[in-house]
């Protein structure tokens, strides 16, 4: 597998960082494989800009920073605007479509959730992060889906498991309906 660069970004408060360390967590731990992240936020508590980047490989990750992303999952307009130059040619851009209005390149692909609504719906809007988590896995495929919904389960806090775990399935059943999933073949590792 060559190495999958991803950027998560959104504002403080949006649970940014929680999804890049999932992502992690399910690939080295839950199905074998290496990454490293490298979270970014302002100073303020929330609502301040944030970013997470994981670089994932079947090998020892040995440079952790992202040059090209191949994939920016972006639930924030500031942030799709801040990092959409970064994506590679054939990156895909994963988004809030409530909050963001995906601009990209030709030859480059996006497809969005409206999480929020979704976590809404559930009752928790503190949720909206783990149904885009749920989202970028049903539509990258990058990470075996049990990996997945175990890293979930051991990440969130005791007794929100199953609410989380919820969330999860509502983003992979969005991911598996949208009509706008792009094909993610050369994405995929």
């Amino acid at each position: 597998m060559e190495r999958t660069e991803i950027r998560i970004t959104g504002f403080g408060g949006q649970g940014v960082v929680l999804i890049g360390y999932i992502i992690g967590r399910a690939w080295s731990v839950h199905a074998g494989g290496h990454a490293t992240m490298i979270q970014s936020f302002g100073p303020e508590a929330r609502g301040s800009a944030c970013s997470a980047t994981l670089a994932l490989s079947d090998r020892e990750v040995l440079y952790p920073y992202v040059r090209r992303t191949d994939i920016l999952v972006a639930m924030s307009s500031e942030g799709c605007e801040k990092y959409v130059g970064e994506l590679k040619d054939g990156g895909l851009l994963i988004h809030e479509s409530d909050l963001v209005a995906p601009a990209v390149r030709p030859g480059q692909r996006a497809c969005g959730v409206p999480s929020t609504r979704i976590a809404e719906a559930l009752g928790r809007r503190l949720v909206q992060n783990i149904v885009m988590l749920g989202f970028f896995a049903g539509v990258t495929r990058l990470v075996p889906l049990e990996a997945m919904r175990e890293a979930v389960r051991l990440s969130v806090p005791a007794g929100t498991e199953e609410l989380n775990l919820k969330a999860f399935d509502q983003g992979l059943a969005h991911a598996e309906t949208a009509a706008s999933a792009p094909s993610l073949e050369g994405v995929k590792p």
